[in-house]
C-alpha cells in the first residue's frame, strides 16, 4: 500500500522546522512585549460552541467544519478558529477574576474541510490574539496595529 498525506495536509519537514520556528519565535516575542500570555486550547471542541459562536448559516459552520460524533455520541469539532475556544475558556476557568483585563495569544493548527484550491490547506496554521475586559477601544486598536 502506498501512503501519502491526505489532500490538503502538508508535512513540515526538517528543513523548513527553524524558519517556522523563527516565525513562531517572533510572534511569541511581540505578543509578550505587548504583555499578551500565551493560551492553548483544545484541537477540537463541542460542535455547538463553533456553531453558535461562528453563526449556523455561515459556510465554515454549514460546509467546512471537521465534525463527527465521538464513541459517547457527543458531536465534536476540529477547530476552524481560535477565538471561541479563547473565549469558551475564559468563561471556563474564570480568567477575568484573575484580572480585570485578559490579553491572550493563541497558534496552531486550524481545520477546515473545505475542497483544497491552490495555496490553501485543510490543516492550516494560524495565530490570534483576544483581549478581555478593557473599558476601552485602545486594546482593540492595539491588537489590529500589532497584528
Amino acid at each position: 500500500m502506498n501512503y501519502r498525506a491526505i489532500k490538503g495536509t502538508k508535512d513540515i519537514l526538517p528543513s523548513e522546522t527553524s524558519r517556522w520556528q523563527f516565525v513562531e519565535q517572533n510572534i511569541r516575542d511581540v505578543f509578550h512585549r505587548f504583555n499578551y500570555k500565551e493560551i492553548r486550547t483544545p484541537i477540537f471542541e463541542q460542535t455547538s460552541l463553533f456553531a453558535r459562536s461562528i453563526g449556523e448559516l455561515t459556510d465554515i459552520v454549514g460546509k467546512e467544519m471537521y465534525t463527527f460524533v465521538d464513541r459517547s455520541e457527543e458531536s465534536i469539532t476540529l477547530r476552524p478558529e481560535g477565538t471561541a475556544s479563547v473565549m469558551r475558556s475564559y468563561i471556563q476557568n474564570n480568567l477575568g477574576q484573575e484580572q480585570p483585563l485578559t490579553k491572550v495569544y493563541y497558534l496552531g493548527p486550524m481545520f477546515r474541510q473545505e475542497r483544497p484550491q491552490a495555496g490553501r490547506l485543510r490543516q492550516f496554521h494560524q495565530f490570534g490574539a483576544e483581549a478581555t475586559g478593557s473599558p476601552t477601544p485602545e486594546t482593540d486598536v492595539e491588537i489590529i496595529a500589532r497584528c
